[in-house]
């Protein structure tokens, strides 16, 4: 039986675990060739013996994504080895902790949008030629509510988000006339580690597995997916249009 992603190339980054760890691996089990980018090299590691023992695919990046060099260069060795890119799915984010606007460090709020923003247009800057040479290329984001919700003390990760989105819907624009598409995905509460981080006191048992999400997410990088430029609100299983605003 011919498995979806036979033949196709992804990157999935912060796959050392959470919704990163499972995406990759849902993807290697339906056939593509995962490069799995972290700076947990236990939890890439680990998640090589899972898709190694169900018979997929994996390429180990250990990497900070702050090392915009690296990103490049991995561009460049993708190229090298497969002339393509066929999948890109930019997990990895952080929280940054939560604080009065006042109260937040220059250090954090860099850091922050430094790994929540910068680092993913550098990996589309990087990975941009190699997407238009695939037949399909299928670029997916996480987002988050917090985007929209704008709550106090979220300060942070929500302006990050929101520049996230507007980074995705940019590229969505630029790609209108080429077989790319991008979507961003907001997971909402998930049992994760920066769930945890945010809401400690939440019993994470309530919360819906990474693995749920990541079974939702390998539908809009199939070939044949043709939503666009939209975000899949997973609580809710609802694509929703962002809003059009005349010039």
């Amino acid at each position: 039986m011919t498995k979806r992603f036979e033949g196709r190339v992804a990157v999935v980054t912060g796959a050392s675990r959470g919704i990163g760890y499972f995406t990759a691996k849902a993807l290697a089990a339906e056939g593509a060739h995962v490069i799995a980018l972290a700076r947990t090299v236990g939890g890439l590691e680990e998640l090589d013996d899972e898709i190694r023992s169900d018979g997929g695919q994996a390429t180990l990046v250990p990497v900070d994504l702050t090392d915009y060099d690296a990103i490049d260069r991995l561009g460049a060795a993708i190229h090298e080895r497969w002339g393509k890119l066929d999948i890109l799915v930019g997990n990895a984010g952080i929280l940054g902790g939560l604080s009065p606007l006042g109260h937040v460090s220059p250090r954090i709020w860099d850091k922050v949008m430094a790994i929540n923003v910068t680092a993913n247009w550098r990996l589309i800057r990087s990975l941009d030629p190699l997407l238009r040479q695939s037949d399909a290329g299928r670029v997916l984001f996480l987002s988050s509510g917090a985007a929209h919700k704008c709550k106090a003390f979220w300060g942070p990760y929500s302006v990050s988000k929101a520049a996230l989105e507007a980074l995705v819907r940019t590229y969505v624009a630029e790609t209108a006339q080429t077989p790319i598409t991008g979507m961003l995905v907001n997971p909402g509460a998930t049992r994760t580690a920066m769930r945890a981080e945010a809401m400690p006191g939440e019993d994470p048992q309530t919360l819906p597995h990474p693995s749920e999400v990541a079974a939702s997410l390998l539908d809009f990088v199939t070939p044949d997916n043709t939503a666009n430029g939209q975000l899949f609100d997973f609580p809710s299983k609802e694509l929703r249009d962002f809003v059009q605003v005349s010039s």
